[in-house]
């Protein structure tokens, strides 16, 4: 064995603008927020000698501090905590391509990935790798990205990705080939594609590319201890700021390899670290503008509404889907589940209860399809694969919608539209936001010319945003609740 050095890597991921401490109901400790987590990095960086902390991707959506702000304040929070290495993640994406760009100026960080590319030119749009020097060790790091990247910018015809796993796998060892020489003592991915695809991308890479860990984001995976695939340690740590994951390790120079580790998922709460004020005041200066702007209440719900699973039928779902449905006149509301970014609302409602539930300014289109169209695209995202992956893109529907899918069987047993069962011949009016129209065939399993094959298409609403903000200002004591509009078998 040569000389060995010992490094602590804390890791988060999809922390998704999770600024604030919480508390559970009933009292306890303060969990989470980010001045906790930053008085939990300044106590290791304090204890330890040779600390790395890295971030998966999506530190931006989720709070209306990031949408206001466009992740301006976000960035400048990391800036504050300040990350080693970042990879990105499909809501960095979110604002626009060139307003990316605009962040990672900004950001006091490298943020890698080497799978997008500027196609026309063959070009990497991001930094493709990092190496670290630390401690008289190099480590390398590098990004892959989920392809829902690429759904948000599909639009663009210039920017693209590698959407398989190997191909993705054979980028990886791109960069091992090229930059991995005999000096890297370390190998990490920093990848944002769901813990399920984390193992399969282990699994196709070559050994002898040396990559030593994943850690990973994207399907808020909450682990008990790390998964060992093809010699590669593969890591994440859930959603929010709640805890953060820990790596001890021993690296071996002579071998380039990690000769002993151990991992732990730490909770994050007042038990463990003193909040670091500086960065509370910090954030309140953000938190007060917002508070100004949108403090106030735009309506009164019968009820909390929550949204626990967008995999399954919500309460909230249910409502704004019935919203959209109803304000843009369509049978079939087909609501993007992950648009919803909370787990509960109501039942007092101000502005920006709203804007932090529905961050995504999207448009809506009414597409005329035949009942035949529709069960295909019901039968696509109800299938088991893509309804129980935690990964896949699932649907919210307005309450003229029945469908009963049989996973024993897998296959669309009945769907009814107004009460009556769907009739293939039948027309049915659909509305889909800008994002699924722009994905038809990965998520509902149609083409572009499916959907626009039984009648003309329209742009009902630039911004679902404000219909939903408007239907809920006319309608004051409105509720609903979880009455079977999605049953599986």
């Amino acid at each position: 064995m040569g000389t060995t050095r010992k490094f602590t890597i804390l890791h988060s991921n999809d922390m998704h603008g999770d600024f604030f401490a919480e508390q559970a109901a009933g009292g306890g400790p303060l969990t989470g927020g980010l001045p906790l987590l930053s008085g939990y990095l300044n106590k290791v960086r304090a204890e330890e000698e040779n600390v790395i902390y890295c971030i998966s991707g999506d530190m931006l959506q989720g709070s209306i501090i990031d949408s206001d702000f466009k992740g301006i304040s976000t960035i400048e929070v990391m800036n504050y905590l300040a990350p080693d290495i970042v990879g990105l993640g499909n809501h960095e994406v979110d604002y626009g391509v060139p307003h990316l760009l605009f962040l990672e100026k900004i950001a006091n960080f490298p943020i890698v990935n080497a799978n997008i590319y500027i196609k026309p030119f063959n070009k990497r749009m991001m930094q493709p790798h990092y190496i670290m020097k630390k401690a008289g060790f190099e480590i390398l790091f590098t990004g892959i990205l989920t392809e829902k990247a690429l759904d948000a910018i599909r639009l663009d015809e210039l920017i693209g990705t590698f959407v398989d796993i190997h191909e993705a796998a054979d980028e990886v060892g791109r960069i091992c080939n090229a930059y991995k020489n005999d000096d890297i003592d370390l190998t990490v991915l920093l990848t944002h594609i769901g813990f399920e695809s984390d193992k399969e991308l282990a699994a196709a890479l070559d050994p002898a590319w040396g990559v030593d860990m994943i850690i990973g984001g994207h399907s808020h995976t909450l682990l008990s201890k790390p998964e060992l695939v093809n010699g590669v340690l593969i890591v994440q740590a859930g959603t929010g700021t709640n805890q953060i994951g820990r790596f001890d390790i021993t690296v071996d120079d002579d071998t380039n390899s990690i000769v002993d580790w151990k991992w732990q998922l730490i909770p994050i709460d007042e038990a463990i670290a003193e909040p670091d004020v500086k960065l509370t005041e910090f954030i309140d200066s953000f938190k007060d503008i917002v508070d100004r702007k949108y403090g106030v209440v735009i309506c009164k719900l019968t009820h909390q509404h929550t949204h626990p699973l967008r995999e399954q039928e919500s309460d909230l779902g249910n409502l704004l889907a019935d919203a959209l449905a109803d304000a843009l006149i369509i049978d079939v509301m087909l609501l993007g589940a992950g648009s919803v970014r909370v787990k509960q609302l109501g039942p007092t409602v101000t502005l920006m209860d709203f804007m932090g539930c529905f961050p995504y300014d999207d448009s809506v289109t009414r597409f005329t399809v035949t009942g035949a169209t529709l069960k295909k695209m019901f039968a696509r995202w109800m299938r088991t694969e893509n309804s129980t992956s935690g990964e896949g893109e699932c649907y919210q529907v307005n309450g003229a919608v029945r469908a009963r899918y049989s996973r024993t069987e897998e296959r669309l047993v009945s769907l009814a539209i107004h009460g009556t069962p769907a009739d293939d011949a039948t027309t049915y009016t659909v509305g889909l936001q800008g994002y699924h129209v722009a994905n038809c065939a990965d998520y509902l399993g149609i083409s572009s010319e499916e959907l626009n094959a039984a009648g003309p298409a329209k742009i009902v609403s630039t911004s679902a945003q404000q219909v939903l903000d408007e239907w809920l200002r006319a309608n004051q004591h409105v509720g609903r609740v979880v009455e079977g509009r999605l049953t599986y078998e």
